[in-house]
Parts: C-alpha cells; structure tokens; sequence
C-alpha cells in the first residue's frame, strides 16, 4: 500500500564527522541501521568540504537539489562537479570521496547493499506519466511547490521534498501533475 513521507514528520541527524547532517526518508528493513540495511534513500546536508564516509558492498546513487554544486574527488583521481545542469552521479560505497563545497548544499541519496538489491534513479520533469519498473519504488519530490499523484484509486499531494513510497500492491502506471518545471526522483529497487 501506498505510503506518503512528509517532510515534515523527517528529522535530521548530525553526521560523525560534523560535516553535515542526513535525514532518512526509508529504509529496508524498517529500524535497520547503516550495517543491516537492503537499502537506504535520504536527505543529507554538506555543511563543509571534507570527506564521505565509507560503505563497503554499498552502491550509492547521489542528485544535488539545493545549493550552488559540490565538486567530488573519487579515489583522488576522478573529479566530478554537480550542478544544476548535472546533478546526478553514481558511485561504489568503497570508494574514498572527498566533498568540496563553497557554501551548504541538499542531496538525495540512495544506498543499496550490492549483495541483496540494485537500484535505478531517474529524474523526471513534471506532468509526466510513470510505469513502475521494481516491487518497490519511491517518488520524491525535488523541486516544484506541490504535485498531484495518481494511479488506480490511489491520489496523493506531495510538497517539496515529501515522497511517496509504493510496494508491488500499487498500481503500475502513475500520473503526475503539475505546473512546468517541477522535478521528481524516481527510484527503483529491485530486490
């Protein structure tokens, strides 16, 4: 069954180091921690430059949604800036990342443990129509005031930064309405 995440039920957590702060939208299994999860999708806050912690076997998908970019040093070789005009980036868990920020930034994250599930992230500008690709996917709304969401019986209002996590019970195929411009992640785990 469908379930809305507000944003505003979410709370944030300081990351050890201090350089910034995640807010977890969901988790698989509910209550798992950052050793025993299948996957993870949340908010996280770069306050500072400085390193990511690692996460050995996890494949991570991170998209810029606030903020002027961040600059990426993978494994200190490989250096990729996201921005506005390219905000999306995939990464193994493994590997040694280095942030680079001139001000705080938001990003979306999802961690999916390798041995146990994959994912796909897409970003997708509103209206658009949507056919479910996995058992499990989230809608999380990135940019845009609200959106309508519909499929089968099932209508939902998201505002910023709410998601709507849907399980193999919902409907296949979603609409999404509203003004141009808004933009939406799709993420789809596949189990």
């Amino acid at each position: 069954m469908a379930r809305l995440i507000t944003h505003a039920e979410l709370r944030a957590a300081p990351w050890k180091n201090g350089g910034g702060s995640t807010t977890e939208i969901a988790a698989s299994p509910a209550g798992a921690g950052f050793d025993d999860f299948d996957w993870r999708i949340s908010l996280a806050t770069i306050a500072r430059s400085g390193p990511f912690s690692i996460f050995p076997g996890i494949d991570r998908s991170l998209a810029l949604v606030a903020g002027e970019g961040v600059a990426l040093t993978l494994d200190g070789a490989r250096r990729i800036a996201l921005s506005a005009a390219n905000p999306l980036l995939w990464f193994p868990g493994e590997a040694q990342v280095h942030a680079e920020v001139a001000a705080a930034t938001t990003d979306f994250n999802v961690m999916t443990r390798r041995s146990r599930c994959r994912h796909q992230l897409e970003r997708v500008t509103a209206p658009a129509e949507l056919t479910r690709r996995s058992p499990t996917t989230l809608l999380f709304l990135a940019e845009g005031e609200r959106v309508g969401v519909r499929g089968g019986a099932q209508a939902f209002t998201l505002q910023r930064y709410d998601a709507l996590l849907l399980d193999a019970a919902d409907a296949p195929h979603w609409r999404v309405d509203a003004a141009a411009g808004a933009t939406l992640f799709v993420v789809d785990l596949i189990t």
